[in-house]
C-alpha cells in the first residue's frame, strides 16, 4: 500500500481542526515509510494527542528534544528564557533546569553558551526525568526527581550561576480553559499554578538566594498578565528584577539577579 500525498494527509488534519496543518503532514511524512505504521501516527494526531508526543520529539531552536507521551511538550515561546539566560551569563559555570520538563531549556543554553559548564536538572514527574536525562546526556548533564529544589544536591548551594524555570503558571479554573492537546495529554503538575497561577513562582523565588551564585540569575517564564506578581515575587526575595516579552513569541519572563546590575537580552 503507497502512502498517500502530502496533500492528503495535510487535508485529514485540518478537517480534525489542525491549524498548521501542511507542517504536520510533512513532519508525520518524515517519521516513517510504513503506511500501516503512518496511519497509526495520522489517527493519535486526529484524535488530539499533541504532534511532538506522536513522533517522539520537539525541535526547540538549535536542539530536538526526546518527547514521550504524557510529558510536557516544550513551547517555542521559551526560547525567550534561553535569550535572556545567555545575557545575563554568556559563560555560565553552573545551570540548573528547574522544573526541567524534557530538559529543551537546559540543552538549548548547554549549546550555545560559551565553554563546557556544569547541566543539572529537575523535575518532579518521572515521564520527564527519563525524557530529560536523554536530553541532557550528550552534555554531561545530571537528571534528578523531586519537588523543585529538593531534588537539588546539597553542593550546588550558593553556586548556580543560571537557575532557568518554567513553572506551571496556569491558574486551576483556567486549565478548563486550555487546548485538550495541554489538558489532556499533559501532566496537570506541570500545568496547575494554583488559584492565582503563581503559586510555584512565590516558592521558586523563595529559595534562589540560597542556590544563586553571588551574580547568578533566575530566569523565570510567566504571561504578561501575572508578570507584575511574579516580578513581585522574586523582588521580596531580595533579587534585582527586570521583566521582559517578547511579541514574536508572545513570550514574557523574569529575570531576579543576585547582587549586581542586569543586562538586557539586547545588550
Amino acid at each position: 500500500m503507497p502512502l498517500p500525498s502530502p496533500a492528503a494527509v495535510a487535508g485529514t488534519l485540518r478537517a480534525a481542526g489542525c491549524v498548521f496543518a501542511e507542517d504536520e503532514a510533512a513532519v508525520l511524512l518524515d517519521a516513517t515509510d510504513d503506511p500501516a505504521e503512518l496511519a497509526d501516527l495520522i489517527a493519535r494526531r486526529v484524535a488530539g494527542e499533541p504532534l511532538e508526543q506522536v513522533v517522539g520529539w520537539a525541535q526547540f531552536g538549535a536542539v530536538r528534544v526526546p518527547v514521550e507521551p504524557g510529558v510536557f511538550v516544550p513551547r517555542q515561546r521559551s526560547r525567550l528564557l534561553v535569550d535572556l539566560a545567555l545575557a545575563a551569563a554568556p559563560s555560565p559555570r553552573v545551570v540548573v533546569d528547574l522544573c526541567c520538563g524534557t530538559g529543551a531549556l537546559g540543552a538549548a543554553v548547554a549549546t550555545a553558551a560559551a565553554g563546557p559548564l556544569e547541566l543539572h536538572a529537575a523535575d518532579l514527574d518521572p515521564v520527564a526525568v527519563r525524557c530529560a536525562a536523554r536530553t541532557l546526556a550528550p552534555f554531561g548533564g545530571q537528571v534528578h526527581r523531586g519537588d523543585l529544589y529538593a531534588a537539588l544536591p546539597a553542593g550546588l548551594r550558593g553556586r548556580v550561576d543560571l537557575l532557568l524555570v518554567n513553572a506551571p503558571y496556569v491558574p486551576t479554573d483556567a486549565i478548563a480553559l486550555m487546548p485538550p492537546e495541554a489538558r489532556l495529554h499533559e501532566p496537570r503538575t506541570a500545568l496547575d499554578g494554583g488559584p492565582d497561577g503563581l503559586h510555584l513562582h512565590r516558592r521558586v523565588a523563595a529559595g534562589a538566594p540560597d542556590w544563586l551564585a553571588p551574580g547568578g540569575a533566575l530566569v523565570l517564564e510567566t504571561s504578561d498578565e501575572q508578570a507584575e506578581g511574579t516580578a513581585a515575587a522574586v523582588r521580596a526575595a531580595g533579587l534585582r528584577v527586570q521583566a521582559h516579552s517578547a511579541d514574536e513569541l508572545g513570550a514574557t519572563a523574569v529575570v531576579g539577579v543576585r547582587g549586581r546590575r542586569l543586562h538586557s537580552a539586547t545588550e
